[in-house]
């Protein structure tokens, strides 16, 4: 019988589903963000197979460890460097429905403005009322849709939006194909013309070095002025300083930010998400770090990570494996 840890409160948000989809026999073990507990430092060191989201140096050394299983996409947290060659560790999508539809709320939301039709209307204010010609408000089948990063996020995206009619341009590191889902591509060293088409840009790169800071103030100058950007990749992908700028001297229309530049050190902590003051700015949409934490993506992502430790099991492939054997 394999011995599992779920490491930390993200991992076990997974965990009822993870038992349910989990067909090998498993003794699980559910221990704390900090290892401080005798019992759970020995459960970390002598797992077969750990669930979590973060591993580094200061920790414990999980010396059976077979498998690594990362309970999310992004594994920035995770050093690869203290694990032996021989312990697979995989990521997980499972996300994109759910960022999908964060994305296209936030279009809409820019396009149809219901809050403030029912803010005006519960005081008697008919604003928005058919037949007022100052009161016309946007569609979004008639908008250009710019997604940088074409991979599981960009493509649910892309879906969505063609079903609204939207006419959607890629840019990425490798080609994408013109297709019914894509109207146009750019590679990442050739933003320009994108910037100027779109009338959305919605971010979902990876942080690596090739893209830290790649939206800068040479790109929001590049933007149209009405232009929204969305990011729900990694916050430093946008440069923390020219997003503000952008934004409070009304070079771009608006702003959906999910990901950013500070984060609480400990859950349910209060913390500023920036340096800077975007909550004082009146064209930005603050969510924090939510577009993916459905009850669908944590079902989604418990069913593939058990799929993976029950392949793990049993000696076979392993699904997203970014580390470990086979792996140069």
């Amino acid at each position: 019988m394999i011995n599992i840890v779920f490491h930390g409160q993200n991992a076990t948000t997974y965990l009822r589903d993870f038992q349910s989809a989990l067909t090998c026999e498993a003794r699980i073990r559910v221990v704390p963000e900090k290892l401080v507990e005798p019992a759970d430092i020995q459960a970390f060191e002598q797992a077969d197979m750990i669930v979590g989201n973060r591993l580094d140096a200061s920790m414990p050394t999980p010396r059976r460890l077979r498998l690594y299983q990362v309970c999310a996409a992004g594994y920035d947290r995770i050093d690869l460097g203290v694990l032996p060659a021989q312990v697979a560790v995989c990521n997980c999508y499972g996300h994109e429905p759910a960022i999908a539809e964060y994305v296209m709320a936030t279009i809409l939301n820019q396009r149809v403005p219901l809050a403030d039709a029912h803010a005006r209307l519960a005081q008697g204010d008919w604003r928005y009322r058919s037949g007022m010609p100052d009161a016309l408000h946007g569609e979004i089948g008639t908008a250009t849709l710019g997604l940088l990063g074409y991979g599981h996020i960009g493509q649910a995206i892309s879906r969505r939006a063609k079903a609204f009619g939207m006419r959607v341009l890629a840019a990425n590191r490798s080609p994408v194909a013109v297709s019914d889902e894509v109207d146009g591509w750019s590679g990442l060293d050739a933003l320009e013309s994108f910037y100027r088409a779109c009338d959305f840009v919605v971010v979902s790169l990876p942080l690596l070095p090739a893209t830290e800071g790649l939206v800068d103030a040479t790109a929001f100058s590049q933007m149209r002025a009405h232009a929204m950007l969305i990011n729900v990749g990694r916050g430093p992908v946008v440069d923390e300083q020219a997003l503000y700028d952008a934004l409070a001297q009304k070079r771009i229309g608006a702003a959906a930010i999910d990901t950013w530049y500070q984060y609480p050190a400990r859950p349910n902590e209060a913390a500023a998400p920036s340096r800077l003051p975007f909550a004082q700015l009146d064209n930005v949409v603050m969510t924090p770090h939510m577009s993916a934490w459905t009850d669908g993506t944590i079902n989604r992502r418990a069913r593939l990570m058990a799929a993976n430790v029950d392949a793990c099991v049993a000696g076979g492939p392993l699904a997203h494996q970014i580390h470990g054997p086979a792996i140069s």
